[in-house]
């Protein structure tokens, strides 16, 4: 990797010819569309709200906390909200009375690692319900910090509908989608085992991560139950990939979460944008906040996007021949209702008034924790130098059903010592005595949560707020958003469940965890553009396409139709794939 590759454009400004696509951001969506369509030698605009990064500087995967003058903590002045305040405070949360004394105040996410990636909650205010909306503004979006977990949806999740009798089905099949998942393993690059399970999915995996002694324990344990714990299946390269000069493979070094030096955890800029920007079809333009789609009311069509850059507030038209948003699920939910005209009064692309509705995510919270006796005193082992823990696949509402509520749950958890032994918060006392406690059981912890489906409620929304503004006079959302008592009772049975499975396997000192986090925790946002075949009930087709103007696509989170309980980001990217794959034959035969 040369260090000249990296380097920013110079902000590009409108120019008499218009793009062939502009494509607004720069995270999984963004990075996948941008690339595609570079490849195939496609004229595009990158938009993105944040700066650029450089992620030989910025990710300092392996800095030790003695590096720091401050060991890892916030420099003064700034905050990261806390679950507690989440409920306490009142929205804007950044703009509250406890708040004036921060200059900078963050979501839950924010730390010493990430500061610098998320977005001050004064600039970027939200109102409405409780909500914690964690947002990245710097090339790559959130793909700098994401948890990596990487997972199919099955026919069980895109035909929900047709199991239980909820909802609406997905207008695609897991045929229709599993080519595309194979293309992005093989792209990018993924960690996993065949299991052959049919509603989580192979994929084509690289060399898989090992249990440890206490995971092992667990998995036959709960074997005997009929659920299985499987090895973590990670959005990162253990075997390295070929054709991307800016990757290298997972050394398992661990702290991934601050970004991977080495690229080996899949992160957009490295993986997407560098290498289509290396075709020289791509141009990259960062610190520019979109405000709106430009439609012609008068031919139906996009012509472009209206930029206000972030930090002249200079405001440019952008003229593009279709307009993809990539902009997160929310934000180009904002963006669509954003953009409106005489005739598009509720904003574009939602003549079906669906756009902001059946907003959809994972509950999470309930879970336990406890001390496995046989690996007490043992030699502790470099579990942090995992990128993934280990999953243990959905087993309610499969084959059974289960008589409090629909849909389902997975758990993401390990055994094991971690570089923070976790269990020295739940370990009591003070002195010498403590300390060898936590030592003596550093290896023998074992913790699981809970990640569960959210069911698609049209009542559940989000719209724009009519006097609340963000830092560049954009209207910020307002949230109407809650839990219904299918997540409720779901989330008890989560607790249920973990307590009984480390019981199962021999667990003492058992912390059975019952609170369901604030809404938005997962940072898993879909559905509030959803695709469909049928043009008054949904804002796309299966391929992102809007169904009121056809060189408009929409390819993040937004457009999906339910959660699952399975992570997101790899569905997106398959989808997203798949769109361009549809934008490009369009665009060959004219029709675009």
């Amino acid at each position: 990797m040369h260090m000249h590759d990296l380097q920013p454009s110079a902000p590009v400004t409108p120019g008499k010819e218009p793009f062939d696509a502009i494509v607004v951001g720069s995270g999984a969506a963004g990075g996948m569309a941008a690339f595609q369509l570079a490849q195939a030698g496609i004229k595009v605009l990158l938009l993105e709200a944040g700066r650029m990064l450089d992620p030989q500087k910025e990710y300092k995967t392996m800095e030790w906390p003695y590096k720091d003058l401050r060991r890892h903590r916030l420099p003064v002045g700034e905050f990261a909200l806390q679950a507690a305040e989440y409920r306490t405070l009142d929205r804007p949360y950044g703009l509250t009375p406890e708040m004036q004394k921060y200059k900078k105040v963050m979501a839950y996410s924010g730390n010493h690692f990430t500061k610098d990636w998320i977005v001050n909650e004064k600039e970027h205010p939200i109102t409405g319900t409780p909500y914690a909306w964690v947002r990245a503004r710097v090339l790559g979006g959130k793909t700098n910090l994401w948890g990596r977990v990487s997972l199919r949806f099955s026919d069980l999740d895109l035909k929900a509908k047709s199991h239980d009798g909820f909802g609406e089905d997905w207008p695609i099949s897991y045929a229709d989608i599993s080519p595309y998942y194979d293309t992005v393993d093989t792209l990018l690059g993924i960690t996993g085992t065949k299991e052959g399970i049919p509603h989580l999915p192979d994929g084509l995996f690289q060399r898989p991560l090992k249990l440890n002694c206490g995971e092992v324990q667990v998995q036959r344990a709960i074997a005997k139950m009929g659920r299985k714990l499987i090895a973590g299946r990670a959005g990162v390269t253990t075997d390295g990939v070929l054709n991307n000069k800016y990757r290298a493979r997972c050394m398992g070094r661990g702290r991934c979460g601050r970004g991977c030096d080495l690229n080996a955890a899949f992160h957009s800029p490295a993986a997407l944008i560098f290498p289509a920007r290396d075709t020289g079809n791509l141009v990259v333009r960062t610190d520019s906040v979109v405000s709106e789609v430009l439609v012609d009311d008068r031919t139906n069509k996009a012509t472009g996007v209206r930029v206000i850059d972030k930090n002249t507030k200079e405001v440019m038209d952008f003229r593009g021949r279709i307009v993809i948003l990539a902009a997160s699920c929310l934000e180009s939910t904002r963006l669509l209702l954003n953009s409106k005209s005489a005739t598009r009064a509720n904003g574009t692309a939602n003549s079906s008034g669906v756009v902001g509705h059946y907003f959809c995510e994972h509950v999470m919270g309930p879970g336990a924790s406890g001390i496995l006796p046989s690996r007490v005193g043992t030699a502790p082992t470099n579990d942090d130098g995992r990128p993934q823990s280990t999953y243990i696949v959905r087993f309610r509402n499969v084959t059974d059903k289960h008589p409090d509520f629909i849909r389902g749950y997975g758990f993401q958890g390990a055994s094991g010592a971690a570089e923070f032994p976790a269990n020295a918060a739940e370990t009591p006392g003070f002195g010498a005595a403590f300390k060898k406690t936590v030592r003596a059981n550093y290896p023998a912890r074992v913790n699981y949560g809970g990640f569960g489906e959210v069911l698609a409620r049209k009542e559940n929304r989000v719209f724009l707020d009519p006097e609340v503004k963000d830092a560049w006079g954009i209207p910020v959302l307002k949230f109407d958003y809650t839990f219904s008592d299918n997540e409720k009772k779901m989330a008890a049975d989560m607790a249920d469940t973990a307590e009984e499975m480390l019981r199962a396997a021999g667990a003492t000192d058992i912390v059975v965890r019952r609170n369901i986090l604030t809404e938005g925790w997962s940072i898993h946002e879909m559905g509030t553009a959803r695709m469909g075949t049928d043009p008054k009930t949904s804002v796309t087709n299966s391929f992102g396409q809007t169904h009121d103007i056809r060189n408009l696509f929409v390819v993040d989170g937004s457009i999906f139709v339910s959660a699952s309980c399975q992570n997101p980001t790899w569905m997106i990217m398959a989808l997203c794939w798949r769109a361009m794959d549809y934008v490009k034959e369009q665009m060959r035969t004219g029709n675009l």
